[in-house]
């Protein structure tokens, strides 16, 4: 009998492996995404399958059960923990910190990419210049410290937004909740939400940050798309300030894993 975190017994024969890995996996849309891909664009060769794994120490059983498997896609909780299991990342990826790809070389090397700060980076660029009136933030607030939230403040320092970290357990150079009082919300008029709160099964939950304090000046995104609407984003709207979720970045990050998959890999400079 196989284990539970295995969607079948013996993999599906001569066609090439893809899937998801992450602990739990019932919020994720990816396998139905590439299933609709797959299936619309005639392309038989591959199969996309969930390994929700109990623990990270178990990836290297899964490349060894599954010989055909030639890539993942990387979901909570184990952006971070994977890298010590990975061959190589690339620059981005090491930059951040964080993977939500692996490629599998022809010689079995198992490489980390970050298709999140692609994903997000075009995602918020579209979400800003989408009114004729819209005044780009330069400094925004960052809910969250987890892997998603590396990504997030990688690309906005690349797009010349600032960005300061808010976290239940402040770090280094990250602040605390309390600490939203009304100059940082003035000065902040971008605020990205990366944790997992409002998401579902618990649509209920939102950031303790001061909603009184928002205005029609601020921009409010949130990196969860099931619910569309957060409760995050329900009391940004009532405030009226402008609001996006995550469902562009997660079709924006799941092309570019796609590619990652596909294409040669020296178009992807790595470094470990």
């Amino acid at each position: 009998m196989h284990p539970d975190w295995l969607p079948f017994a013996e993999e599906p024969e001569g066609k090439k492996g893809l899937g998801l890995i992450g602990y739990p996996l019932s919020h994720s849309f990816s396998g139905r995404f590439f299933a609709e891909k797959f299936e619309k664009e005639g392309i038989g060769e591959y199969y996309y399958a969930l390994f929700p794994l109990p623990e990270i120490r178990l990836l290297p059983e899964l490349f060894q059960r599954f010989p055909a498997l030639m890539g993942l896609n990387v979901t909570i909780p184990y952006k971070k923990l994977v890298i010590p299991f990975l061959d190589g990342l690339t620059a981005e990826a090491a930059a951040v910190g964080a993977v939500n790809v692996i490629r599998k070389t022809p010689e079995g090397n198992l490489l980390g990419y970050n298709s999140d700060i692609y994903g997000f980076g075009e995602s918020l660029s579209r979400f800003l210049f989408s009114g004729d009136d819209a005044e780009v933030p330069t400094e925004a607030l960052v809910l969250g410290n987890g892997g998603a939230a590396l990504a997030v403040v990688y690309q906005l320092q690349q797009m010349g937004i600032h960005p300061t970290v808010v976290s239940r357990n402040p770090g280094p150079k990250e602040i605390g909740y309390g600490a939203l009082d009304a100059g940082q919300m003035q000065r902040n008029r971008l605020i990205v939400q990366t944790t997992p709160l409002g998401m579902v099964p618990h649509p209920d939950a939102a950031p303790d940050i001061p909603y009184s304090l928002l205005t029609p000046r601020h921009f409010l995104y949130d990196l969860i798309y099931n619910p569309p609407s957060t409760l995050f984003l329900e009391r940004g709207k009532a405030m009226g300030a402008r609001t996006a979720n995550g469902a562009d970045m997660l079709v924006l990050q799941a092309l570019k894993s796609w590619e990652i998959w596909t294409s040669p890999p020296a178009t992807h400079s790595l470094a470990k």
